[in-house]
C-alpha cells in the first residue's frame, strides 16, 4: 500500500475526482502509486500503461498518472490519440505544477489539480458520446 502520502479517504477523493473529470469525456484517466521506482518514473508508467490496459481504450485516450510515494517520483503519461491533441507541452506544465505542489507538501491538492486540467482536456478534444462507457475502473491502484 502506498499510504505514506495518502489517506484512504485521499485515496477515495481521487476516485471520485477521477470520476468527475471523466463525466463529459470518453476519455479515461487512472492513478497509480506504489512506494519505489527503480529507473524512470516515465519508463515505469509506460510498462504499468500496458499492464493496467490504458493502451486498450477506444479512441487512444487513457491518462495515467504516475507516482512513486517515497521516492517522490511521478509521471504523466497519455495515450497516442491524446497526446496528438495536446503534446508535450501540456504534459510537460501539468508534470510541473504537480511537482510544484508535491514541494509544498499539497499531495491531494496537486493530483486534484492535474486530474481536473486532464479532465477538461479529455472533454475538449473526447467530448462523450451516446455510445461512451467507463472502459476502465476509477479507482486508485497500486502497487
Amino acid at each position: 500500500m502506498a499510504s505514506d502520502l495518502f489517506s484512504q479517504a485521499d485515496l477515495d477523493r481521487l476516485s471520485e475526482c477521477i470520476r468527475q473529470a471523466e463525466l463529459q469525456s470518453s476519455g479515461e484517466i487512472r492513478v497509480h502509486l506504489e512506494k519505489h521506482c527503480r529507473g524512470s518514473a516515465l519508463n515505469r508508467a509506460k510498462i504499468l500503461f500496458h499492464q493496467l490496459g490504458m493502451d486498450r481504450t477506444a479512441l487512444q485516450n487513457g491518462v495515467l498518472i504516475y507516482v512513486a510515494t517515497h521516492d517522490r517520483k511521478v509521471s504523466i503519461l497519455g495515450d497516442e490519440g491524446i497526446h496528438q491533441k495536446v503534446t508535450d507541452q501540456f504534459w510537460n506544465l501539468e508534470l510541473a505544477n504537480l511537482l510544484e505542489e508535491f514541494g509544498r507538501g499539497a499531495y491531494l491538492k496537486g493530483m486534484e489539480q492535474v486530474i481536473s486540467e486532464v479532465g477538461t482536456k479529455l472533454k475538449t478534444h473526447f467530448p462523450i458520446g451516446d455510445r461512451d462507457h467507463n472502459e476502465l475502473s476509477n479507482e486508485i491502484s497500486q502497487g
